[in-house]
């Protein structure tokens, strides 16, 4: 049996977005489910509740990234259309997790995903920091696979 790492988290891509340059992102974080359940009280049993699965909530998903340009990125044009023309048209992703051949180990599939908050980070005179743009969407839910 050969030896088996466990997968880095530093190599990984975002498709789906929009063009080459809607890629490169710098981080990405809120792939979470929860299960949302109920207690459920039944009658003469007083030790103790049965928990019984509800639905399951899905975080949002927070994308980071240098500022590209508006003119470059299809990415902005969408949020532009979004939060300036207030039409919202939902979109599908994927993070993929790559192996050291750049080729997919796991695959996160987004889908219906929706602009929820676009901010900028501070603008400093006295760092020499890139500017990130912080994406937060909200979606419906999320497929994981092996690629």
């Amino acid at each position: 049996m050969a030896d088996f790492y466990p997968p880095v988290n530093f190599h990984f891509r975002v498709t789906d977005l929009g063009g080459d340059i809607d890629m490169d992102f710098r981080e990405v974080s809120g792939l979470n489910a929860q299960l949302q359940t109920e207690s459920l009280k039944e009658g003469g049993e007083n030790t103790f509740e049965h928990t019984m699965p509800v639905r399951v909530k899905y975080t949002d998903v927070v994308l980071k990234r240098g500022v590209v340009s508006a003119g470059q990125s299809a990415l902005t044009r969408w949020l532009k259309d979004g939060y300036e023309n207030f039409r919202f048209q939902p979109k599908d992703f994927m993070v993929q997790l790559l192996n050291e051949n750049h080729e997919p180990l796991m695959v996160w599939k987004v889908v219906h995903a929706l602009p929820k908050n676009w901010k900028f980070s501070d603008f400093n005179a006295e760092r020499g920091e890139v500017l990130i743009e912080t994406l937060e969407l909200s979606y419906n839910y999320f497929i994981f696979e092996n690629a």
